[in-house]
């Protein structure tokens, strides 16, 4: 690598600006604010370099920096004001977290002369995002910009990747420093151990019911493509973790279907029978271990638990084998190892195939719509590299156990379930890839916490096309509601607008779609008009989830 020179002094906003060039960054989403004017100026100086994306809420424009880093696997850049835009900004954060997204957050503070005043918009954000983010710094050197911005992106990539913050002070921005800007690190990934391999195929040779689990971040196409060679040269069946749909082609005969909220009953009762768990760049979470009763914690079932992070291992579920790698260079390795002559765990695996292929089938539905028919259909109908954003809620379980995401095809969805994300990160999905269709998925109750975000989509001339589920309701909380305290109705009903009115106030593309065969006509006009776009589905408000009505749940409540 090429030793820095020191440049010429610049204004610490510059600094920044030329800071982020020298990262690698070529995208950057913000709300902007008087506290940082200075790098806005020195990011006007690098407007053909970085692209900077204006937003209108600032939990907007951190959902749509964590698509980017979804989808990238570079960490995505996300600017915002101090105080209410901070706050405002902590939710991304959060999915960044527990999404092991790489990211960094910028904002702007107050100066740095003014602490613990409680100046205007003063926040102590190393105190406020310490458990929400890998590392916190604050800037008040201008002359530190660029080692500390350096090594914000290093924390953000490294081990179990995740969200950086940076505040930087107000008057840091106006000071003059002469210092070199510094390249990213040039990083070898952690490989697997020498014996790594040998003894996971060891222990896999023992086997009669395996079953691999996918899941993490950062994965290339090549890491996707070894890991798929490896689980079906070895004939194992595959599922993945919560909304991680993405990372195996759910069209292949190996896929059984997803270990996260709303799995099939089956899948998770044969998952408490494997004899050997293959947990992939998943933690073995809350969500993939169905509240932590798949396994006992002691280690009855073996584990092989590969994680790039070795702080991530072991911390809940003893594993049987512990490997610390990047996820692609384990890939990769496990390819490369000769696979399982003669596997004794087909029948089960075909077994499991027939168990996700019999969930998938539509059941019959009462009135117009049947929405997994419309949703199968749909499938069918859309280009083969789509991407797919959805949202937290019940209605996002529809499309995860009736839509199969296939190879070439991504979907991002926040795992810490965050309403909400699914709008703005369909827009910073299109933004990164222009050229992809880009399908959202989103409640009527999501849908009006960042859909204003919309607005951003024209701004900067993309056109993803939203699918508003909308059942007037909250309509989890409504599940549950009904579980718990059935007939008893409170703060679970919703008021809600034209949608399809709403996006043509813009000068978009609306369409309503009230039964089984409008959805895929209307989503074609929808991607044929080239604007943005919504599609209202009105579903059937009785139908809370796609396995129970409101009636059953009460019937069920009543026999508890």
């Amino acid at each position: 690598m090429t030793a820095a020179v020191t440049r010429e002094a610049r204004l610490g906003g510059h600094i920044l600006a030329d800071a982020l060039v020298a990262q690698g960054v070529t995208h950057a989403f913000c709300v902007p604010g008087e506290s940082y004017l200075d790098l806005l100026d020195g990011l006007y100086a690098q407007r053909n370099r970085i692209q900077l994306t204006t937003c209108r809420f600032e939990a907007g424009a951190v959902h749509m920096a964590e698509a980017y880093g979804k989808l990238t696997g570079r960490p995505g850049v996300a600017i915002v004001t101090r105080g209410p835009g901070a706050c405002h900004a902590a939710i991304g954060v959060h999915v960044a977290f527990q999404d092991s997204t790489p990211l960094v957050l910028l904002i702007g503070q107050i100066p740095f002369e003014e602490t613990d005043r409680e100046s205007f918009q003063e926040v102590d954000y190393r105190k406020m995002f310490a458990p929400l983010a890998k590392w916190v710094t604050q800037i008040d050197d201008a002359a530190r910009i660029p080692e500390l911005m350096a090594h914000a992106f290093d924390v953000a990539t490294s081990g179990r990747p995740g969200p950086v913050v940076v505040a930087i002070s107000e008057e840091m921005q106006r000071k003059m420093a002469a210092v070199p800007d510094l390249a990213p690190a040039a990083v070898l990934p952690p490989h697997p151990a020498p014996d790594a391999i040998p003894r996971l195929m060891e222990m896999l040779g023992r086997a009669q019911r395996p079953l691999a689990v996918i899941g993490g971040s950062r994965w290339t196409a090549e890491g996707r493509a070894a890991i798929r060679d490896f689980l079906v040269a070895n004939d194992i069946p595959v599922a993945v973790g919560f909304r991680r749909q993405g990372l195996f082609d759910g069209t292949h005969p190996n896929f059984v279907g997803d270990l996260g909220v709303g799995a099939d009953a089956t899948l998770v009762a044969k998952a408490k029978q494997c004899d050997l768990f293959l947990a992939i760049g998943t933690r073995i979470g809350e969500t993939v271990s169905q509240g932590y009763t798949l396994f006992d914690m002691a280690g009855a079932t073996p584990i092989v638990h590969v994680y790039p992070d070795q702080a991530e291992i072991g911390r809940v579920y003893r594993p049987a084998l512990g490997i610390t790698a990047d996820l692609n260079a384990f890939a990769l390795a496990a390819k490369a190892a000769q696979p399982i002559a003669k596997p004794v765990w087909s029948g089960w695996r075909a077994e499991l195939r027939a168990a996700r292929e019999a969930q998938a089938k539509a059941p019959q539905y009462d009135g117009s719509l049947n929405l997994a028919v419309a949703l199968q259909e749909l499938e069918k109908a859309l280009p083969a590299d789509t991407i797919f954003t959805t949202d937290a809620g019940n209605f996002a379980t529809w499309p995860t156990r009736f839509m199969h995401v296939s190879e070439g095809q991504d979907f991002l969805g926040p795992t810490n379930g965050a309403m909400g994300y699914s709008v703005p990160a369909a827009i910073g999905a299109k933004i990164t890839h222009p050229d992809r269709t880009v399908i959202g998925f989103v409640g009527d109750g999501g849908f009006l916490m960042t859909g204003q975000e919309i607005a951003t989509a024209f701004h900067h001339k993309v056109a993803p096309i939203i699918l508003v589920f909308n059942n007037q309701m909250y309509g989890t909380i409504r599940m549950h509601q009904e579980r718990h305290y059935p007939g008893r109705v409170s703060a679970t009903q919703l008021t809600n607008p034209d949608f399809a009115r709403f996006i043509e106030s813009f000068g978009g593309h609306g369409e309503i779609v009230e039964a089984t065969d409008q959805l895929v006509p209307a989503v074609k006009r929808a991607m044929a008009s080239g604007k943005p776009a919504i599609v209202e589905v009105r579903t059937n408000p009785e139908q809370v989830t796609n396995r129970s009505t409101i009636e059953q749940l009460r019937a069920q409540a009543a026999k508890a």
